[in-house]
């Protein structure tokens, strides 16, 4: 087998997953930078209304975008097996049936949010007078779904065979030229949200076209070729095995900040805006800190494959203690430079001291979602995706949503509403520990 990748079984860990992360950190950052620009080039140039039809979409968006990095987790951990115990067949079978599922489940998507964009808004209680605006955005953003499908599928490709710079390199072109179209769009053209909506678009597609070419053309062992574009049925079984439950999982969670975010909906405005201004700081951690769930996963399933379990020991330990540090070392920086932070969002005190309260109590919190993250990671490492996945939903969703309506009906404080977070990862944490900790001894038994 020609292996032309990073060999993640050999050589020291604490060096190979920093190495490994670096390039992950800095595009996982800079797609949070990107959406950013996007929000600020409409709320500044189109309007405040434009800025609520495209913010009225965000947990949508995230509930869709959460299905495909849920198949693409479950591609990288396949891909990584198989390429750790140097089985080509496998390999090839798998890139091969992943691509193809990853298209079909792109299209399904665009299908059902395109047609169904104005029936799910007004579920989620979108104001009437951001409907029209909102459901127009969604309908042209979902046209990108093919592509996000396709980029996605190809960063866990090469993610999993220790190619982190690739997908970087694509990404930050892409993201750049987002982010002039949004500029010539919404300001030479006069567009407002379907200015936004046809940027992401392109964007999105240039991505994929790079991608995909690039595994065309790469005659690695893991590279595409016409002639074995097809589904294996046991591939395409395990890929939608670990995908799956893991994309219900990101699916669920946005359900569960639903519930949240009407709590926070019954402060006053100030205090509904402090939240959305702190809440920018979640993006910017929690992908510093997925890059290590990433680097464990892909690490996990080489040794698992390559048959060196005392290395998937030491893959997730190292790889929790990076995304622990990181989280720590950023949620401390946002709690000394807050007011700094939130001010880039707002020119009005009483928010800064309203977004204070959640970015104090996040900060401080951050640290500890990286044994519950790190933890699922290296489970669906070794090929487990269901049972962390049932987990993480009674865990961090439904004993959520059992806080807000019991210690937080009691209290009805913004401080007892934000504590839900750290007492959610710490209770799911120590069920994943234990779990894993099973799984892992399973292993060695073999």
């Amino acid at each position: 087998m020609r292996q032309t990748g990073q060999d993640l079984t050999e050589g020291s860990l604490w060096k190979k997953i920093l190495l490994f992360s670096i390039p992950l950190i800095v595009s996982n950052i800079l797609q949070v930078l990107f959406n950013m620009a996007d929000v600020a080039v409409v709320g500044r140039f189109a309007g405040p209304m434009a800025l609520g039809e495209v913010g009225s979409t965000t947990t949508l968006v995230a509930l869709f975008t959460g299905v495909l990095i849920g198949v693409a987790g479950g591609i990288n951990v396949l891909v990584a097996l198989y390429y750790g115990a140097q089985n080509e067949t496998e390999t090839r079978e798998t890139v091969h049936t992943s691509a193809i599922i990853s298209l079909l489940i792109g299209l399904g998507l665009l299908l059902l949010g395109g047609g169904f964009a104005r029936v799910i808004l007004q579920l989620l209680h979108t104001k009437p007078e951001l409907i029209e605006g909102a459901v127009l955005y969604l309908r042209i953003y979902f046209l990108g779904m093919p592509a996000l499908a396709l980029y996605n599928y190809g960063n866990a490709v090469f993610s999993a065979t220790g190619n982190t710079q690739k997908p970087l390199f694509y990404l930050m072109l892409a993201g750049i030229v987002n982010v002039i179209l949004n500029l010539i769009f919404v300001i030479g053209c006069g567009m407002d949200v379907e200015g936004v909506a046809v940027a992401s678009i392109i964007s999105q597609y240039l991505s994929a076209v790079l991608i995909i070419r690039a595994l065309f053309r790469s005659g690695e062992s893991y590279g595409l070729h016409r002639k074995y574009l097809r589904i294996t049925k046991d591939k395409a079984k395990a890929v939608l095995g670990l995908g799956i439950p893991s994309g219900m999982q990101n699916g669920i969670f946005q359900l569960a900040n639903l519930f949240i975010q009407t709590g926070v909906n019954s402060f006053s405005a100030t205090m509904v805006a402090g939240n959305a201004a702190a809440a920018n700081a979640d993006g910017l951690v929690y992908d510093g800190m997925a890059a290590f769930y990433t680097a464990c996963g892909s690490f996990i399933g080489q040794n698992y494959g390559a048959g060196k379990t005392d290395r998937v020991k030491k893959s997730y330990l190292v790889s929790l203690a990076y995304s622990f540090f990181v989280g720590t070392a950023a949620g401390l920086l946002f709690v000394a430079f807050g007011p700094r932070f939130l001010s880039l969002f707002t020119t009005e005190q009483a928010v800064v001291e309203a977004g204070m309260k959640r970015l104090t109590i996040m900060g401080l919190s951050y640290g500890v979602s990286a044994f519950m993250d790190c933890t699922i990671a290296a489970s669906r490492g070794l090929g487990k995706s269901i049972v962390p996945t049932i987990v993480v939903i009674m865990g961090s969703c439904v004993f959520r949503i059992v806080w807000i309506y019991t210690v937080f009906a009691h209290f009805r404080t913004i401080e007892s509403l934000y504590l839900l977070y750290i007492f959610s990862w710490s209770i799911t944490a120590i069920a994943e520990i234990w779990y894993f900790r099973r799984v892992y001894i399973k292993t060695l038994r073999r």
